[in-house]
């Protein structure tokens, strides 16, 4: 079965060749960090580099795990097999796992013959001793699951299987998200569900659990629903806190505090904070949460049918990170802006609507965008009819009618 091409990615990693510098690719689980680095050890061998001069550790391999993850040994082997004068090329994934990984990663760094590419799948892998080992000596890149360009490019089967999913590609992704697997499950609606599911409560139990103290299923399920039934909208500790109490789920800000900070952490959530555009300064009352996917909120959500204005808001939420971009909610007055979006020293700014189809709403969304006193440039970006509602036109969702079908991708106005 091919794989998933990841071009951007593997080009990153190629740049980088030879530098003496750890390549460090991190992500949520199961987004193609594995696949990624396979893809670019392919490009070696292509390129005329000896397979024994390619070394290759998954840790979430039992095998790989009981012979390495240990003490010092992945390092003491790995100097044994590049004791050479030609270039090494080391690969670890999930180092992580590693009970010394910050001296073995540091050690391996210090060798020069040895090129380093590391991944791992929590905010925690690059934080502490590592960080502080490998000051100036790595560089990263955090790998998002599939974009929408990527998944409509990933080879799917000829025949969909019974009960798939309509054969719109951006229907399927806004639907099933871009996790690379789901490309392989031919549109079945219900394996795609009970996949994305068991992403979660993996990633649960590996990265979230293991940093709380005190960990409470049900809390805790609250919690992640409601942060993924709130994505784009303003969210605080407490608002959650107190949402959470009114159900019948008493708690406290420090548990919801903690359960919110593993979500981050484990990147199933992002959190993206508000800039005070003609103050110039960042709020810290609040913020907003965006899902790592958005087949992964309808997983959770167990398939109601959700504001298609803020999942679109959520997908280019994702695609403004993947192009490198520092994301920030824009503050205007009263009024606020979806993204602003900065890098290499610049700016834009982005609003996103489902629909502005009317004079008045279009006259609304583009009021904040005139409101900011600079002269960055500024988009509105508006979905196209919206996709296809999932849900039978017998139930009572208010998108079961006047759907139509045709490019469904959002459209970008610059104003």
């Amino acid at each position: 079965m091919s794989l998933v091409d990841r071009p951007n990615y593997v080009s990153w990693l190629e740049r980088w060749r030879g530098h003496d510098l750890v390549k460090v690719l991190t992500g949520v689980r199961r987004c193609g960090k594995s696949t990624i680095l396979q893809l670019y050890r392919t490009r070696l061998l292509d390129q005329g580099v000896p397979a024994s001069h390619i070394l290759n550790f998954n840790l979430e391999d039992p095998d790989s795990e009981r012979d390495f993850a240990s003490d010092l040994r992945l390092y003491e082997h790995v100097k044994r097999a590049a004791s050479g004068a030609q270039p090494c090329y080391v690969f670890i994934d999930e180092a992580q796992h590693l009970a010394e990984f910050e001296r073995t990663i540091a050690g391996l760094a210090s060798q020069p013959n040895i090129d380093v590419y590391v991944t791992g799948s929590n905010s925690d892998f690059l934080s502490g001793d590592l960080a502080t080992r490998l000051t100036g000596r790595y560089v990263e890149r955090h790998v998002l699951p599939l974009s929408y360009v990527e998944y409509s490019a990933a080879d799917q089967p000829e025949t969909a299987r019974p009960g798939a999913a309509p054969t719109d590609p951006w229907a399927n992704y806004v639907r099933h998200g871009g996790f690379p697997y789901v490309t392989r499950l031919g549109g079945d609606v219900a394996m795609i569900q009970q996949y994305l599911s068991s992403v979660v409560n993996t990633i649960v139990l590996k990265d979230v659990a293991p940093r709380q103290t005190s960990f409470t299923p049900a809390l805790f399920d609250g919690v992640l629903e409601f942060m993924m039934d709130n994505i784009g909208n303003l969210t605080n500790i407490k608002r959650v806190s107190d949402t959470l109490t009114s159900t019948g789920r008493k708690t406290g800000r420090s548990a919801v505090e903690h359960y919110i900070d593993g979500l981050v952490a484990s990147f199933l959530l992002y959190r993206v904070p508000r800039f005070d555009i003609k103050g110039k300064v960042y709020l810290e009352n609040s913020a907003k949460y965006y899902a790592v996917d958005p087949g992964v909120r309808r997983a959770l959500l167990g398939g109601q049918c959700p504001d298609w204005g803020n999942l679109l808001e959520n997908i280019v939420f994702l695609e403004l990170l993947r192009r490198g971009h520092r994301v920030s909610v824009g503050k205007v007055g009263q009024t606020e802006i979806d993204f602003i979006a900065e890098s290499d020293g610049t700016r834009a700014y982005f609003q996103v609507s489902q629909r502005a189809e009317s004079p008045e709403s279009l006259t609304r969304e583009l009021a904040p965008l005139r409101a900011a006193p600079d002269h960055y440039p500024r988009w509105l970006l508006v979905g196209h009819d919206g996709p296809a509602c999932p849900m039978p036109a017998s139930s009572r969702c208010p998108f079961a009618t006047g759907c139509s079908a045709g490019d469904r991708r959002p459209r970008g106005r610059r104003r």
